[in-house]
């Protein structure tokens, strides 16, 4: 894609440029007011471009106006390629191939999805601040000092020598 080829992300990017501009300037389509041409990328051998675009819709016709977007790009494409072949002065211009780009609906999601565990983070931090032990605070044994269990040096302890002579014998 563009990014293993200097030359396909210049002219990647240039499309990019046309596109955009041409569809303010020249295309006036009312299906295509919101639309976004959010990335180009275009072949090693610069015969197929890949256009991502993505589109602000009103709530709940977001569908209705994306289809009628992809229609007006559809109809459009010859006109937008012979422009790109005008500007870019390629012997061969690229065919355009228009993708809706899931990316920015995606991102959203996830932002929703990090919102609620912030929601969920600040709730648990609540409850730890009033939160008491099940048990003991500190539930590890520690060795504590008892006189009665511990072994002196003072304590006469009488030690049997087992020697193996002695059984023989």
């Amino acid at each position: 894609m563009a990014g293993t080829n200097p030359r396909a992300a210049r002219i990647a990017a240039l499309i990019q440029r046309v596109i955009a501009s041409s569809m303010e300037a020249q295309l006036h389509d009312k299906r295509l007011s919101n639309v976004t041409i959010t990335e180009v990328r275009v072949t090693n051998d610069l015969q197929i471009a890949k256009i991502y675009w993505t589109q602000l819709g009103h709530e709940g016709h977001e569908q209705g106006e994306r289809r009628r977007a992809q229609q007006a790009l559809n109809q459009a494409k010859g006109r937008l390629r012979s422009l790109v072949g005008s500007k870019a002065g390629l012997r061969l211009t690229p065919q355009l191939e228009f993708i809706f780009d899931e990316v920015p609906g995606e991102a959203h999601e996830i932002e929703d999805i990090l919102a609620i565990a912030r929601k969920r983070d600040e709730e648990l931090a609540k409850a730890r601040e009033t939160a008491q032990y099940a048990g003991d605070a500190d539930p590890y044994k520690h060795d504590e000092p008892n006189d009665d269990d511990d072994f002196d040096e003072d304590d006469d302890i009488e030690v049997e020598d087992w020697d193996d002579d002695d059984e023989e014998a």
